[in-house]
């Protein structure tokens, strides 16, 4: 079977970019193949820091064969008098090829049948291909040299290759052939390729692995060989590994080393220094730190000696500023450094950070008692929470934000509560992260974030799909998550409102300031919740009450709602409702309903029905089952009783009637936007 290879050679490439080129190369190809009626089994993505590369399996030599009906003249122009062919009819023959006895009549229109032969596969490709190339996207693309073509970074070869056959084109002032190249560091320079099956196991005799997953496999193999020479035990987290794949062609995994006296420094720092800043994975024993971490070289030599002492003088050098900045930092208690935040901006025109801390200790007092929560351990790690931003530490390590004020917070003789809640007050870090587990970090952390949205709509800043100021989608969902994860009895909607009168800016329009954060914050609750809930179901619970006033409420109602919806009678409840709902709809007022005014035993018995009904008294399964109970008299109802009644009295009170029942499913869900 026919194959086809494309390998575009470069210099070394971000990281980044290449796992967003796979998928862009995979999109494409797949495209190109479909829209041009070319069938094929499988199309394979590989790639290193030098090469993007794609194999197509089992694809045809050319297109099929196809058959194209065209419209010409309507039939009283394309015929005379006599039936003869008019000079309309032969030009359209001619301009599409075909013998005027072809043509035929057909809806009153004359028709013209082509043949449409297939092109060959590598014409398609050789036009093609250089067109996807092109489209590649992503950051930080360059030009060089002379040429008006941009790329990742420069192209150095082209492999283009139809089973043994080379489909020549040019990109980039570079022809395509069957010659690709190994390792940077492999004597041989370039490999000739007879056909795609050789790409593979060639560019492995010549110390190239371009299978990511297969990369990714040895890595963990030889790394977890290495760590067990040593009875360690190695970390690898995703995201390191995924970056340490990209960036190698040839991973071998080698042991270094770091003086004891840096495990003296907080652990998150030393991990942080190895992981983040040079990429190497930490090494552990019985689940403590060792001086001992692995890098993972991009190397096919037989000597490792100098990448040793480099990467060992590389991390010394980074842990040595670690040690002599936790020393300085550590000079004075954690407390001493909040007077220093009032020397870093908040947002312009929203006051210093100092500013933000004391309207986060106000909101974390409010949420405290509203909770019962411990108020002084609270009120503490909201004071403290943003400490650690004028460390030199932290100055240094931004990411360790948090992490760093919780071990100095130990270090100044904080509780463990209060130190627990300010690493944990930025919890969930992301959408996948846990929520905090202490209450402290729960509370301060949803006043925090709440702060900041707050500020960014309070300031007028726009959100979109490009645009996401200070990251509130993030604070968003970490409110969100936290409040339902952790089952807090939050009310979202006094907390908004508390956050607006907080803020240090004029706010003119304080309810237009609050329907603009709610909104916000209802919109990333469905987002949110869209994975568990139909869209149908969300927009039901959302619809007839305030969600942010009790999310766990909300949650509760989702559930039943949902378990309303799977049960075999469903309809005849959904039924029932709307019609009453499609019934009422356009009334303004209601009014009590007035027993005096029934004319039938129906209006009487399910008047009767729904006094029975307290719903401000049941949970929510024993209102859903009196509800299902009421079923069959709002049927009885609608069969005998006409709601639109001559005496508009009566045609009131029945109104009020059916309104009266509404009330009662409302306070479960809107049904009305059910769709069924």
């Amino acid at each position: 079977m026919n194959k086809y290879l494309l390998e575009i050679g470069t210099e070394e490439l971000a990281y980044k970019f290449i796992p967003s080129a796979m998928e862009q190369l995979k999109t494409e190809f797949s495209k190109l193949l479909e829209e041009n009626k070319i069938s094929f089994s499988e199309i394979k993505i590989y790639a290193t820091p030098r090469r993007l590369a794609v194999l197509i399996e089992d694809i045809s030599d050319k297109q099929k064969d196809a058959e194209k009906l065209i419209k010409g003249p309507i039939a009283s122009i394309a015929y005379d008098e006599n039936g003869s062919l008019t000079k309309a009819a032969t030009g359209f023959a001619n301009k599409n090829n075909v013998s005027t006895e072809s043509l035929f009549k057909q809806d009153n229109y004359i028709w013209a049948k082509i043949e449409q032969k297939g092109q060959y596969t590598k014409d398609i490709l050789k036009s093609l291909v250089p067109e996807i190339i092109s489209k590649l996207k992503g950051t930080h693309f360059m030009r060089w040299a002379d040429l008006d073509v941009k790329f990742q970074r420069p192209v150095r070869w082209i492999v283009s290759l139809f089973n043994s056959e080379i489909i020549e084109f040019e990109y980039a002032g570079v022809k395509a052939s069957n010659i690709t190249r190994g390792h940077r560091f492999y004597a041989q320079k370039e490999i000739i390729l007879n056909t795609p099956d050789e790409y593979l196991p060639k560019l492995e005799t010549a110390n190239v692995i371009a299978d990511v997953e297969k990369r990714k496999k040895t890595i963990i193999k030889l790394a977890n060989e290495k760590a067990k020479e040593i009875n360690a035990d190695i970390v690898m987290e995703e995201g390191l590994l995924d970056e340490v794949t990209f960036i190698t062609e040839w991973p071998v995994p080698v042991i270094c080393s770091f003086n004891e006296k840096y495990l003296q420094i907080p652990e998150k720092v030393a991990v942080t220094v190895m992981a983040v800043h040079q990429r190497y994975f930490p090494l552990y024993k019985d689940g403590k730190l060792l001086n001992k971490f692995i890098t993972v070289s991009n190397y096919p030599g037989d000597t490792f000696d100098n990448i040793k002492a480099g990467n060992e003088r590389v991390v010394t050098a980074r842990l040595e500023d670690a040690i002599f900045f936790v020393h300085e930092d550590t000079q004075k208690s954690l407390i001493s450094y909040l007077d220093d935040l009032k020397g870093i901006t908040f947002q312009k025109g929203l006051g210093s950070m100092y500013d933000k801390t004391q309207r986060i200790v106000v909101l974390s007092k409010y949420l405290a008692k509203e909770l019962n929560a411990p108020l002084n351990s609270i009120e503490r790690t909201a004071l403290l929470c943003k400490a650690d931003l004028v460390t030199k530490l932290v100055f240094e390590f931004t990411e360790l934000q948090g992490y760093i004020g919780c071990d100095y917070a130990i270090r100044s003789g904080e509780t463990k509560e209060v130190a627990k809640g300010i690493m944990e007050h930025y919890f969930p870090l992301n959408a996948d992260s846990p929520a905090a587990e202490g209450i402290e970090g729960q509370i301060v952390g949803i006043a925090d974030k709440i702060d900041t949205i707050t500020a960014v709509f309070a300031d007028g800043r726009k959100v979109s799909g490009s645009q996401d100021p200070l990251g509130i989608r993030r604070a968003a969902l970490g409110i969100l998550k936290t409040v339902i994860k952790k089952n807090l009895k939050i009310n979202l909607s006094a907390l908004i409102k508390l956050a607006i009168d907080n803020m240090p800016v004029k706010i003119d329009d304080k309810e237009k300031l609050y329907n603009t954060i709610r909104e916000f914050l209802v919109n990333r609750l469905i987002i949110m919740l869209s994975d568990s809930y139909k869209h149908d179901v969300l927009e039901a619970g959302s619809e007839n009450k305030e969600v942010l006033s009790d999310l766990q409420d909300f949650t509760l109602r989702l559930n039943l709602i949902t378990e309303i919806l799977s049960k075999p009678n469903y309809s005849q409840f959904h039924e029932a409702i709307n019609r009453i709902i499609r019934i009422i709809k356009n009334e303004k007022e209601f009014s009590t309903v007035q027993e005096n005014l029934f004319v039938n035993n129906q209006e009487k018995d399910l008047y009767r029905e729904i006094k029975l009904i307290d719903e401000n008294k049941l949970n929510y399964e024993q209102l859903s089952d009196k509800l299902f109970k009421l079923i069959p008299f709002i049927s009885e109802f609608f069969d005998k009783v006409l709601v639109m009644d001559e005496n508009e009295n009566i045609k009131k009170n029945r109104i009020n009637l059916l309104n009266a029942v509404k009330v009662k499913f409302d306070k479960i869900a809107d049904f009305s936007k059910i769709v069924f």
